[in-house]
């Protein structure tokens, strides 16, 4: 059904919400052959979660954590249990699904799977589908045709099995109207702040709680082990804006790859289907069929008013059957052979293919034309140039990783070697937090880090090892100057000190003083604050309050009103007396759309996560957790 599939865009959302991993390039039944005698990570069901399944799908989420977190990102990360736990997690709920949608046969057809490529943007050129980009793309990625084509068969597959549960997800017009006057009441208060440094004078702080807090929070006081360092950097970035590419190489590539520069044949057509799958009787089809054929023998110009009527292409029935422009091998063959037999304006008789039977009208024909040198000249030199510069890269890797190990005591020769400008960086401390290492650029990367604290480093002021901070990127460098941890005297942060325990206390004695005026507020005593002048807030804007002021304001009983709530805002205690409550008198048509939109995904994915449950507690799983935490694990 060719257009049926297109734009399921709630189900990709739903599924990538519950499992964040890519699936790995392997089918159900090389899961069921792959079965290696105690080495395997997993077991769902009688197939196997390998480690070499196991290590791809960790690279995957070390590439995600890394394009999120930028030069934030630390390798050291992807060791934590949580994290590994997680990415086994993902592989075991993933390996569920694939074996029910085994189980329930579904399948994902070859028509399908090209027309859902075909709209893929990044694989267009000019707002079409494009062979040589999409062969591009895959080289790009490291990534074969078939390899791309099964990964993406069996996602197809997976989100009719989600679909089905994710779809079921319901929250009616009367849960989402209540829903949104619960988010529409608005409330009107008045505060009275109790501002610590109203009881500054009320604080007294003795010498011996200064120096008790300097004994006992040593660790904060101390100053890191640092050292500062120069380090070169070789990268195909570098080298790829030093390629040149001469134009007769351009021109040769061009003349011995014409084929890929080839913008094939496209044909647009129309079509009426009649569908028919393992519940339809195939005769009454095609009657039902051939009665709609004379239907539009008899009108041919009324072809798309009839399509509309008539069609069981969800996809495009709505618009006048259009298929819009496609290629040779972006449709099932029977319904291909047809259309590119056919002249322009032409009406087919029946086509049966796995779909059903068809009723096919030639509307356009866009001929097929050699794309010029001048046409893909950038795009040509931009291939030679990377490619070019990647063969350069390896061969230069191996001489800068040699160079500055064999030549230990400067980094000036490879820097001589490769025109390399040697950097300088300040003092760089020793286990620095992530806010520091971010700042530190490329010497905040943790194998960095750990090169120049070694003790070779340190001691003999030798070049560390290269070290790949990115893909196609090595560092080296060489410690400067080291400055081993101290500890910060006493008498230099003794005034820091007296002023963190003296704003702790004011806030400590601003809590408890909030405290004892709510108490007697709500006793009902005489209500002698000066209260600020009244604001009203709703659960949908509350934007301009601390989330501590809005928990605390929509917590309060407000049966009886004035109504008195306190919460700790900052260092500051503060009181609200709510005076008057505004329910929602008009719920706004567009509003209660989105929220119960909203409101529809959490319940699709509350059902999704539901059914893996059930599914974890069908099929029989096994995690092998003394490889899953061994310290010589993938």
């Amino acid at each position: 059904m060719f257009d049926s599939v297109r734009n399921n865009k709630k189900v990709v959302q739903i599924f990538l919400a519950l499992i964040t991993l890519p699936f790995a390039f392997f089918g159900v039944d090389s899961y069921v052959r792959n079965s290696g005698p105690g080495n395997d990570l997993a077991s769902v069901g009688d197939t196997k979660i390998t480690i070499p399944q196991f290590e791809q799908s960790m690279r995957e989420r070390q590439d995600q954590l890394r394009q999120r977190l930028g030069e934030n990102f630390k390798p050291e990360m992807m060791n934590a249990p949580d994290v590994r736990q997680g990415v086994l997690d993902s592989l075991v709920d993933q390996r569920l699904l694939l074996l029910e949608a085994e189980k329930n046969r579904l399948r994902t057809s070859d028509n399908v799977l090209r027309d859902v490529i075909s709209k893929i943007p990044s694989l267009q050129e000019d707002g079409k589908f494009s062979i040589s980009r999409y062969e591009s793309v895959l080289r790009a990625q490291g990534m074969s045709q078939p390899q791309f084509e099964y990964k993406l068969r069996q996602d197809l597959t997976l989100q009719q099995l989600i679909g089905a549960v994710g779809e079921t997800a319901f929250v009616s017009d009367t849960q989402a109207e209540a829903m949104l006057k619960i988010q529409s009441e608005e409330r009107q208060f008045s505060e009275f702040r109790i501002a610590p440094e109203r009881l500054a004078d009320k604080v007294k702080i003795e010498a011996a709680a200064i120096q008790k807090h300097y004994d006992e929070n040593k660790p904060l006081f101390e100053l890191p082990e640092q050292v500062k360092a120069e380090y070169i950097v070789l990268s195909l970035d570098a080298l790829l804006a030093k390629v040149t590419v001469p134009d007769a190489d351009v021109k040769a590539w061009y003349e011995g790859h014409k084929d890929r520069y080839e913008q094939a044949e496209e044909r647009r057509a129309s079509h009426i289907l009649v569908m028919t799958n393992a519940d339809t009787d195939k005769d009454k089809a095609k009657a039902k069929a051939e009665e709609v054929l004379k239907e539009v023998q008899k009108a041919p110009a009324k072809f798309a008013e009839l399509a509309k009527q008539y069609s069981q292409d969800p996809g495009s029935a709505q618009k006048g059957g259009d298929l819009g422009f496609f290629g040779r091998g972006m449709m099932v063959k029977a319904f291909e052979d047809i259309v590119f037999k056919q002249k322009e304006g032409e009406i087919s008789g029946l086509v049966q293919s796995e779909f059903g039977f068809h009723i096919i009208k030639l509307t356009a024909i866009k001929g097929g034309k050699q794309r010029s040198l001048d046409e893909v000249r950038a795009e040509i030199e931009s291939e030679l140039k990377r490619q070019a510069a990647s063969r350069k890269f390896a061969e230069a890797a191996e001489a800068f990783t040699n160079m500055v190990y064999e030549q230990s005591d400067s980094l000036q020769p490879v820097a001589e070697k490769f025109s390399l400008k040697i950097q300088q960086s300040g003092l760089i401390p020793k286990n620095p937090d992530p806010r520091v290492a971010g700042s530190l650029g490329v010497l905040g990367n943790a194998k960095v880090l750990a090169a120049l604290f070694s003790e070779d480093a340190i001691a003999n002021k030798r070049n560390t090892e290269a070290v790949e901070i990115a893909p196609n990127t090595l560092l080296a460098a060489r410690v400067l100057e080291h400055v081993a941890a101290s500890s910060i005297p006493f008498d230099t942060v003794k005034t820091d000190i007296e002023k963190l325990l003296r704003a702790q206390q004011a806030a400590a004695l601003a809590k408890s003083s909030g405290e004892a005026s709510l108490a007697e507020l709500v006793k009902g005593g005489a209500d002698k604050l000066a209260w600020s002048p009244a604001k009203s807030v709703s659960r949908l804007q509350s934007n301009q309050l601390p989330p501590a002021a809005v928990q605390a304001i929509f917590k309060a009983d407000v049966q009886k009103l004035p109504a008195y709530v306190g919460a700790v805002v900052g260092e500051s205690y503060v009181l609200y007396k709510i005076v008057k409550v505004s329910p929602a008198e008009k719920i706004d048509a567009a509003k209660r759309k989105g929220l119960q939109a909203e409101y529809g995904a959490i319940v699709a994915q509350e059902d999704l996560a539901a059914y893996l449950s059930g599914l974890r507690a069908r099929y029989k799983i096994n995690i092998n957790t003394a490889l899953l935490e061994s310290k010589d694990r993938p």
